[in-house]
């Protein structure tokens, strides 16, 4: 895995009541790593966003999709029958049914609370935050 480089942006993608999130916003801030904290419901990420962190994930839509989530089971929706192209519209417009917290720099993604592989790929930052 590669190091981030300071200059990079950290983005967190996260829910205020999931205990990952707060788990992993606790272990970056007692590491003093700086992030943008987005909320993943009030501001998800777009499709363009989505095909980039695909591009980043080592299993791909498994790594990043909720499959056990009550959401995901109330779609009725097999995913193997829709296009990239809907299946990222429908992760977009309904980010419920991704796996949080995601934490990318653009070139590395961490998901879920993973102290181990935050501790490989971030570099020290300075302890500071920005809301979106």
């Amino acid at each position: 895995m590669t190091v981030a480089a300071p200059e990079q942006t950290l983005t967190f993608f996260t829910y205020p009541s999931c205990t990952s999130c707060r788990k992993a916003k606790a272990w970056l801030t007692e590491h003093g790593v700086s992030y943008e904290e987005r909320h993943l419901f009030k501001n998800p990420p777009n499709v363009e966003e989505l095909m980039n962190i695909i591009k980043m994930t080592t299993n791909g839509l498994d790594e990043i999709l909720s499959t056990r989530s009550q959401k995901f089971k109330d779609l009725g929706v097999d995913i193997n029958d829709l296009t990239v192209s809907e299946l990222l519209e429908m992760l977009s417009e309904e980010p419920r049914l991704l796996k949080r917290p995601i934490l990318t720099d653009g070139e590395s993604l961490i998901i879920g609370y993973n102290a181990a592989a935050m501790k490989k790929i971030l570099t020290p930052r300075s302890n500071k935050k920005t809301c979106a």
